[in-house]
């Protein structure tokens, strides 16, 4: 498999990594506050059974595009140019249409933990399951949706153009102190800020090859804050008092439940009392993660899957019943209907995936 190389760029506050992959010189200047790291990749120039398996490869260190016969046989048209500078990733990509999925496997061998905005410049966000969602959330639109990488989601999207800013979580949370509550949340284009964002973004798309790393960061930085605005909003804290005091009580819910995984007293109604809250305000601030008791077993899932891939000496069974399940068959249909695959299957998967990552 061939792989095109990253196009240099000659202005001197651009760094160009011909050596590495794109995601490793991303890695190697995305906290420069001085330099902005470029590089550019298509599969128009490779023969059409490489160009999606080098595409695959392009993006798989963060998320995994499971090929069909069609792409690889009739070839996949696809672009991106990346730029990485003051803790953000900032990425404008062209693809015909495709399946992407972050697998509980995926998050539990790597250190990933950043969110990501995707704009949708052109085409829509596709349909994004793999996560709990209210049934009314709308499916795919033309919009913006906040993807938490700490999260597994899968997504088909169809045909487009899309701008993605990747953001550290401590950077999201100086804006939005419950920021796991963004996760698969569309705002629509319509909204007043959506727009403004995908103004600004589309716009330092076109000009940030002539931004110097300063006033890079400063208009990555404007757009981070009007995306963040835009989910508060739309999750209505707009209010800064009210926002601020949802935000505190959903992190002090959330630290709890963490804390308390292994308990076996865990249930909505022992967080309320606990927490001295009140049962209808928490249950529905919960209702777009499926429910609080959704959300306690979704936590002691990604919790099992964790501790399968940090304890591979450990019975599955006996982590199983450290989280409050109550056989090692519940655990594992639990485990099945949340991410698709057995705790053993993720067990093996895991390893592939450090095989592959060191090799």
């Amino acid at each position: 498999m061939h792989s095109q190389p990253a196009h240099a760029f000659n202005s001197g506050h651009f760094m160009s990594q011909r050596s590495l992959p794109s995601h490793l010189a991303a890695r190697a200047a995305a906290d420069s506050r001085t330099v902005v790291s470029r590089s550019r990749f298509g599969t128009q120039e490779l023969a059409p059974d490489e160009q999606f398996l080098a595409w695959r490869q392009r993006v798989g260190h963060v998320i995994d595009a499971p090929p069909s016969k069609e792409q690889i046989a009739n070839g996949f048209r696809a672009e991106i140019d990346l730029y990485a500078v003051g803790g953000m990733v900032f990425t404008d990509c062209r693809t015909e249409a495709m399946l992407l999925e972050r697998s509980v496997a995926r998050i539990s061998t790597d250190e990933r933990r950043d969110y990501v905005f995707q704009l949708f410049v052109e085409g829509e966000v596709g349909h994004i399951t793999g996560m709990r969602k209210k049934r009314s959330e709308p499916g795919s639109v033309p919009g913006i949706v906040a993807l938490d990488l700490n999260q597994p989601f899968r997504v088909e999207r169809p045909n487009c153009r899309l701008l993605s800013l990747f953001v550290p979580a401590s950077l999201v949370d100086e804006q939005l102190r419950d920021g796991v509550g963004i996760h698969g949340r569309i705002v629509r284009n319509e909204a007043p800020l959506a727009g403004l964002a995908l103004r600004h973004l589309a716009a330092l798309a076109r000009e940030m090859t002539a931004l110097d790393a300063a006033a890079a960061i400063d208009a990555l930085q404007t757009g981070r804050q009007l995306l963040v605005a835009a989910f508060r909003k739309e999750a209505r804290l707009s209010g800064a008092d009210r926002a601020a005091l949802r935000s505190a009580l959903m992190a002090q819910v959330r630290r709890y439940i963490d804390a308390n995984l292994h308990q076996g007293d865990l249930t909505p109604e022992h967080v309320v009392q606990a927490l001295h809250l009140k049962r209808a305000t928490i249950y529905r601030w919960f209702e777009h993660e499926g429910g609080l008791g959704a959300y306690i077993r979704h936590r002691r899932l990604r919790e099992a899957a964790d501790e399968l891939v940090r304890y591979p000496q450990l019975q599955v069974a006996e982590i199983g019943y450290g989280l409050g399940f109550g056989s090692a068959s519940d655990f594992t249909r639990a485990f099945r209907r949340a991410f698709d695959m057995s705790p053993q299957d993720l067990r093996a998967r895991a390893l592939e995936l450090r095989l592959a990552d060191a090799a």
